[in-house]
């Protein structure tokens, strides 16, 4: 990837061009200035536009524009300023209104059983999609019939996706509690546990300079340099005290929660795991602050299928005097669209549901009670069913109810799966795949 130019200095260019300040007044440079806003293009998008003026000019007054709406944010030696753009406000509300919002069962609702399923899926593909962003060989589908049948993971990216599940369930358990560096290093313990090339290295903040990021598939390119590694307990130390402390100054905890996002990766802690436990701390605050619907919504799988936009909103942050306006803005439409996902998906699987149940009451291949059966299954589709339960269940010898489930496979309504020396059997649903 290409790092942006980074942008001129708004007074140099100013002092330079000091007639450019009656450019303020005219309504046509104002208009363009005001669209180039909303759109909040970086100065390497700009220098590729024509321009009625010189492109360094026409920079100058739209970060003279930012800056009189600017919102500072004093971090260690750091000050970050980010612009809440309309766009940026409406987005917020809808995420305001919908993320603390509810999944109500009853008619058109959402049973609790449904919601446990949801979550469990969530967690899951935000495992999945997260240790992908990293580097993760394995395929969703492989993947995820490795967490559903809890086998044990047989490689290095398997085993990535497992550790990330397993801290994604953590991080849900942890929402009423704060967070403080043993915590952190607990969450990086967990996360890279046996990933890692020196073992030594989990739950330890790193201890050298030899950090750096860069992209090996261009010839190691520098993207950023990370502080000097003595600073980081001091900053980490403070990096707590900004999550927990809503008082001082009140910043949106959606603006807040991506803040934190981004510092983690650009502090970069640890020697690796950085992206993975950014994700988590983002994760952790927001359900910590009652947006308790981002439980169901993989924002990673966004964030993955549009790798390259997300590497960008760093790197035109850190060329912009770190601007956080492009990285709150990318992560802001990247949680929209989960949140989108997340209503299709949901609407998808009542309507897989109603469909089912339609063709369960109607078919003539079915009795009685091979018809409950598969109702029962369908209740909770993620479950592995044994014929020694369908036989207690229904109070039936165990060769009927081996010849029920057979007869529902060969039908194509369930799964089998061998365990051990019995079988199981599981729903047949159809998997979404996007």
């Amino acid at each position: 990837m290409k790092i942006p130019q980074k942008a001129p200095d708004m007074w140099e260019v100013i002092g330079k061009y000091p007639e450019m300040l009656s450019m303020f007044v005219d309504p046509q440079m104002q208009e363009l200035v005001a669209k180039y806003n909303r759109e909040y293009v970086h100065w390497e998008e700009l220098r590729h536009r024509k321009l009625p003026v010189e492109a360094k000019q026409m920079w100058a007054l739209i970060k003279s524009s930012r800056a009189l709406q600017a919102k500072r944010v004093e971090f260690a030696e750091w000050t970050f300023r980010y612009v809440l753009s309309g766009d940026t406000l409406r987005r917020l509300h809808l995420l305001d209104t919908k993320g603390t919002g509810n999944l109500e069962s009853g008619p058109g609702g959402v049973s609790a059983a449904d919601r446990k399923r949801y979550i469990i899926n969530s967690l899951m593909e935000e495992a999945i999609a997260s240790s992908q962003l990293e580097g993760a060989a394995a395929t969703r589908e492989a993947a995820k019939k490795m967490l559903r049948q809890k086998r044990k993971p047989m490689d290095y990216s398997e085993k990535m996706i497992l550790n990330g599940y397993q801290t994604m369930c953590r991080i849900a358990e942890m929402k009423d509690r704060s967070i403080d560096p043993d915590t952190l290093l607990d969450i990086h313990r967990e996360i890279t546990h046996g990933t890692l090339e020196d073992p030594a290295d989990e739950g330890k903040f790193r201890d050298n300079n030899e950090i750096v990021v860069a992209d090996p598939r261009d010839g190691n390119k520098v993207y950023h340099i990370p502080p000097d590694y003595q600073k980081i307990p001091q900053l980490m130390e403070e990096f707590c005290r900004f999550a927990s402390n809503d008082e001082e100054e009140f910043i949106h905890p959606l603006i807040k929660g991506v803040i934190l996002h981004f510092l983690i990766g650009y502090i970069h802690p640890f020697t690796d795991g950085n992206g993975r436990c950014a994700r988590s701390i983002f994760y952790w605050y927001m359900l910590s602050r009652g947006y308790w619907l981002f439980e169901y919504m993989p924002i990673s799988r966004i964030l993955l299928h549009s790798k390259a936009k997300y590497a960008l909103s760093y790197l035109y942050t850190e060329t912009d005097e770190n601007d956080l306006t492009y990285f709150i803005n990318y992560n802001l439409s990247a949680i929209e669209k989960a949140l989108q996902d997340l209503e299709e998906y949901i609407s998808l699987k009542k309507q897989e549901q109603h469909e089912t149940i339609q063709i369960i009451e109607t078919s003539a291949s079915l009795n009685l009670r091979q018809a409950d059966i598969l109702k029962n299954l369908l209740k909770e589709p993620d479950r592995y069913f044994s014929i020694a339960e369908i036989k207690g269940k229904y109070n039936i010898a165990y060769d009927t109810a081996r010849n029920d489930m057979q007869h529902l496979e060969k039908l194509g309504y369930v799964e089998k799966l061998e365990r051990g020396r019995s079988f199981m059997y599981k729903y047949k649903g159809v998997e979404r795949v996007s």
